[in-house]
């Protein structure tokens, strides 16, 4: 029984990495589709980082930062965040929408509509990944973006998750689009309920 993620032993966490792997996958395929042209993903790192330690991670606590937040309810409960880094950003719109170097302080609603959809893909295929692995059902809210700077960010998943770990479980990884390489970072935070639940569905007690 787990009382906060960072008691996660090294296969509860390879558990965790497996469902990025298969989200990565997918989230590949449906990439390369809205982007018409080839998209893979690395294996996917996960980490459990003190809060410090995921601004370090990410950059530092003033770096401007596009984020997409998920809410999870159903089966499972907690918090999906998608971080856009600026060179995310710049490639995404530029394939879809032929726009040059936007700005995330320059944003039109455009450009908004088009990276939350792309995050929200991102995160679907995650969710996806965890339901058929572990046959849990998990609704999705409508998905919120928000550009501010990357301490205001992360802080909002520590308000809200706070109660149940002070870390932050956060899956990396790369895309790797024709030439160029662009990091992902999703932090998933089922509550440790749902934690606990997950790792039951898949033989781990």
């Amino acid at each position: 029984m787990l009382n906060k993620y960072e008691e996660m032993n090294d296969m509860e966490i390879d558990i965790i990495k497996e469902i990025g792997s298969i989200g990565n996958g997918n989230a590949a395929t449906a990439l390369s589709g809205m982007l018409n042209t080839k998209v893979s993903m690395n294996l996917p790192k996960v980490d459990i980082l003190e809060f410090n330690e995921a601004l370090h991670y990410l950059g530092g606590p003033e770096d401007i930062v596009a984020a997409v937040l998920v809410e999870m309810s159903g089966e499972i409960e907690g918090i999906m965040l998608f971080i856009l880094t600026q060179e995310f950003s710049d490639e995404i719109l530029m394939r879809m929408l032929g726009r040059e170097k936007v700005e995330f302080t320059q944003f039109e609603e455009i450009d908004v509509s088009a990276l939350t959809e792309v995050a929200n893909i991102m995160i679907s295929s995650y969710i996806n990944a965890l339901s058929s692995l572990t046959n849990v059902n998990v609704n999705l809210s409508v998905p919120q973006i928000a550009v501010n700077m990357l301490g205001g960010i992360l802080s909002l998943p520590m308000a809200t998750m706070g109660i149940h770990s002070d870390r932050i479980m956060m899956i990396t990884g790369q895309f790797h689009i024709e030439n160029k390489d662009l990091d992902s970072n999703m932090l998933l935070l089922p509550n440790v309920e749902s934690l606990n639940i997950l790792m039951k569905k898949l033989g781990v007690e």
